[in-house]
C-alpha cells in the first residue's frame, strides 16, 4: 500500500534530460518546461531554456494550462554572500485550468519529483506570483 498511483509516465527521453540538467556545470539561470501530452498520457519536454529570468519563463507559460517547470536552476545569492544553485520544481496550476488536465497533473506530480530528485518544491496558482522576490522568499525556508 506504500507505493503511490502513478497517472502519467515520463518519457524516457525527459528522465534523460533532467539527470543531465541536474549536473549541469553553467552559472547562468536555466528552465526546462514539461507539459503532459494529454492523448498519450505521458509527461513530455516542452521546451528548454537558458539565460533565463523568472519574468521571462512567466511569460512562456500558457494562461489556462498547468505546466511544470521542472527544475529551474537558480543563482541565489546569500546573506553572507555565498552563491548556491538550487535546482527548484516549480508546479503552475492557474485557476480557470480544466479539472481533468488538473487531476493529471497533480496525480503525475510525485512521481516526476522523484525522478528528478528535487526537494525544493514549489506551486503556483497564479502565474504573477512567479517572481524573483516569490522564489526567494521559498527558498529562504532551506537556508
Amino acid at each position: 500500500m506504500s507505493s503511490s498511483l502513478v497517472v502519467c509516465e515520463v518519457e524516457e527521453s525527459l528522465r534523460e534530460k533532467l539527470k543531465k540538467f541536474r549536473f549541469r556545470k553553467e552559472t547562468n539561470n536555466a528552465a526546462i518546461l514539461i507539459k503532459i501530452d494529454m492523448a498519450k498520457q505521458l509527461v513530455i519536454l516542452e521546451e528548454e531554456f537558458e539565460d533565463i529570468s523568472l519574468d521571462d519563463l512567466r511569460n512562456e507559460l500558457p494562461e489556462r494550462q498547468p505546466r511544470y517547470h521542472i527544475v529551474y536552476s537558480y543563482k541565489y545569492t546569500h546573506g553572507d554572500g555565498r552563491v548556491s544553485y538550487p535546482l527548484c520544481f516549480i508546479f503552475s496550476s492557474p485557476m480557470g485550468c480544466k479539472p481533468e488536465q488538473q487531476m493529471m497533473y497533480a496525480g503525475s506530480k510525485n512521481r516526476l519529483v522523484q525522478i528528478a530528485e528535487l526537494t525544493k518544491i514549489f506551486e503556483t496558482r497564479n502565474a504573477d506570483d512567479l517572481t524573483e522576490e516569490w522564489l526567494k522568499n521559498q527558498l529562504a525556508f532551506f537556508r
